[in-house]
């Protein structure tokens, strides 16, 4: 099932010209952001990174301050996520929307399974802070289970560590061997 882009939305992947406008949208959704080389390294190694926009001209409802996410082409960014396919599996890296709770984040989380299924991945896998209660729950609705805690993953506030909830969603369920048919006793 494909979720396009509502109407007057647009998908497109991040290029070094829309760095701007992504780092700007990353330091207000998380508290400890990657930085623009960060962002250039992941693209420059070829990771898949994809840009959720919608036209300016659009009806304003629920949108981000144009001032902060205008992309230099006049698009508006509501949000992306960068991801890294090794072998039969792709790892989240980052994933950010202007503003919380309006389902981009869902459209974006199935643009990237779709994305992972089409380069026939059998798994997804992702990091998030336990503390992420918002985030925990996006990702169990769209089939991520809980597999291991990585103690001490994040920076935390005042200088301390939080944990992290390793997540994975199997895409593809592989073939079960079939055992050869014996032959009856002659």
């Amino acid at each position: 099932m494909s979720h396009a882009a509502p109407p007057g939305w647009h998908w497109a992947p991040m290029q070094a010209e829309h760095l701007e406008a992504v780092c700007a949208l990353e330091r207000r959704a998380h508290a400890h952001p990657w930085s623009e080389r960060q962002f250039a390294e992941a693209l420059q190694a070829g990771h898949s990174a994809q840009l959720l926009l919608r036209t300016a001209a659009s009806p304003p409802d629920n949108l981000p301050d144009p001032e902060d996410f205008t992309l230099p082409d006049g698009r508006l960014l509501l949000g992306y996520w960068v991801a890294q396919a090794v072998l039969d599996e792709v790892h989240l890296h980052n994933l950010a929307t202007a503003r919380p709770r309006q389902g981009w984040g869902r459209l974006l989380l199935q643009r990237l399974i779709e994305s992972a299924e089409a380069q026939g991945a059998q798994t997804l896998w992702l990091e998030v802070r336990a503390s992420n209660q918002p985030a925990r729950a996006l990702y169990q609705q769209a089939g991520f289970a809980t597999v291991a805690t990585r103690s001490g993953y994040y920076p935390a506030e005042g200088g301390g560590r939080e944990d992290a909830l390793l997540l994975r969603r199997c895409l593809h369920a592989l073939p079960v061997a079939t055992p050869p048919a014996q032959s009856e006793p002659a």
